[in-house]
């Protein structure tokens, strides 16, 4: 007979949350009685770091190259916030729930980054496009023979970049497409004959 298998669980929320309300109540009072403010303890450092990894193990973050990166945006993007967060917030529970609260933070870091990853590819392949590569090309190999190697060189290049932006723009269509489709509002029937 197999046995079930203990969930576990990278950043416990209840300890967590309860780490993160005492310190911002040691901020709201070091800011009200003007002394220095706390350093961020080491758990919650941590426990940034770790719902930051955890969140970019998810398949919509798993596969980009500068995931690392994306990492430490939201790690600091989360200790920039914390004394944003909102102690007397309510939550379903009635708990404190600073995991969901820094994990929001997180995700919106990551997805920052991949638009200026993605703003800095484009100006990779706009330079690229433009940047007359086959008189660098010819300038380097200094043979007047390579010339057709070098034009389809940069045939192919052209092509490829521009497949992506067409791809890219397919996309972009797409996704504006199934979000008016998701905001179409469905009325409720009638239901007056059942009512009287």
């Amino acid at each position: 007979m197999r046995t079930k298998r203990k969930s576990i669980h990278y950043v416990n929320n209840a300890d967590f949350s309860q780490a993160v309300v005492n310190y911002v109540y040691t901020v709201n009072t070091a800011q009200k009685e003007k002394t220095i403010i706390p350093k961020v303890p080491d758990y919650i450092a941590q426990s940034f770091l770790r719902i930051a990894e955890g969140l970019s193990h998810k398949a919509n973050f798993i596969r980009y190259t500068y995931r690392e990166e994306m990492v430490m945006d939201a790690v600091e993007n989360c200790l920039k916030a914390i004394p944003n967060y909102d102690i007397e917030a309510a939550t379903r529970t009635g708990k404190p729930n600073a995991f969901a609260y820094f994990t929001q933070i997180s995700w919106y870091a990551f997805l920052r980054r991949i638009a200026k990853e993605k703003k800095q590819q484009d100006v990779k392949l706009k330079y690229l496009t433009n940047s007359g590569i086959e008189t660098f090309l010819t300038n380097e190999l200094g043979e007047e023979n390579s010339q057709a190697v070098i034009s389809h060189f940069v045939d192919t290049l052209k092509e490829r970049i521009d497949k992506v932006k067409i791809q890219d723009s397919h996309w972009k269509e797409t996704v504006k497409h199934e979000r008016k489709k998701r905001k179409v509002k469905i009325a409720d029937s009638d239901l007056s004959e059942f009512m009287e």
